[in-house]
C-alpha cells in the first residue's frame, strides 16, 4: 500500500493504493466530510479490505478539504469531478475494469457520477443516505450491482432504499443486515462476507 496524490486540476486529493491487479480496481469513496468522514473510516477500511482479498486494486482517497486534500467542500458538486479523477488515476495505472463503490455520502457523490452516464463495470453502494440526502435527480443508476444497508439504519432506511431501487428500475443484489444500524457496530465482519461472496461470482473479475 502507498500514499499517492491524486489530481484534480488544482486541487490535490490525498489517497491511499493498494496495486494487487491490473485487471481490476475499485475506488471506494467515504462519509459525509463535515461529519468527520474520511478516506479511513472503518466501514471504508472494511469495503477495501474486503475488496483486497478478491483480488482488486484499491484506491481510496480524501475528498477536497478533507484531512490532507486541498481546496474545500464543495456541496457535492467538485466532489463529483473528486471521484472521476480517482477513476481516471486508476486507468491510467492500467487498470482495465473499473468499479466504483461508496459509503453514506460517498455512495450519494457516486450516485451522481453514475447517473451522469461514466461508464464503469460495477458499482457498490453500501447505506446510501436517501433518509438524509435527496436522490430525486438521480433518475437511473445503469451498472449497479450490490446495495447494503442496515436493517436499523435511519439515515438509509430499508424501505425508503427499496422505493429509489423501484424508481430507478434496476435489479441490484440487496441486502439489508438484521440489528445494523448506519455505523455498522458489531457488523463489519457481516458486512466485508457479504461484500466478498458477491465479488467471488465468475463474472465479477
Amino acid at each position: 500500500m502507498e500514499s499517492v496524490t491524486v489530481r484534480n486540476q488544482t486541487i490535490r486529493l490525498q489517497g491511499m493504493l493498494d496495486m494487487a491487479s491490473a485487471n481490476c480496481g475499485v475506488v471506494i469513496t467515504h462519509p459525509h466530510p463535515l461529519y468527520g468522514g474520511n478516506m479511513d473510516n472503518p466501514v471504508v477500511m472494511q469495503m477495501a479490505a474486503s475488496f483486497v482479498k478478491k483480488g482488486f486494486t484499491t484506491l481510496r482517497f480524501n475528498f477536497r478539504g478533507t484531512q490532507g486534500s486541498s481546496g474545500m467542500y464543495d456541496n457535492g458538486q467538485g466532489e463529483q469531478t473528486d471521484v472521476t479523477a480517482a477513476l481516471q488515476f486508476l486507468a491510467d495505472q492500467g487498470i482495465k475494469s473499473l468499479f466504483l463503490a461508496g459509503y453514506s455520502f460517498g455512495a450519494r457523490i457516486n450516485a451522481s457520477v453514475v447517473s451522469g452516464g461514466y461508464e464503469i463495470s460495477d458499482h457498490i453502494m453500501v447505506s446510501p443516505p436517501v433518509g438524509f440526502m435527496s436522490f430525486e435527480d438521480i433518475a437511473t443508476l445503469p451498472s449497479t450491482g450490490l446495495i447494503l444497508t442496515g436493517q436499523e439504519d435511519e439515515i438509509a432506511p430499508p424501505d425508503m432504499v427499496q422505493a429509489h431501487i423501484n424508481r430507478w428500475k434496476i435489479d441490484p443484489v440487496f441486502h439489508i443486515i438484521p440489528g445494523c444500524d448506519h455505523f455498522y457496530g458489531g457488523c463489519l465482519d457481516l458486512l466485508g462476507e457479504i461484500l466478498e461472496n458477491y465479488l467471488k461470482s465468475d463474472d465479477k473479475k
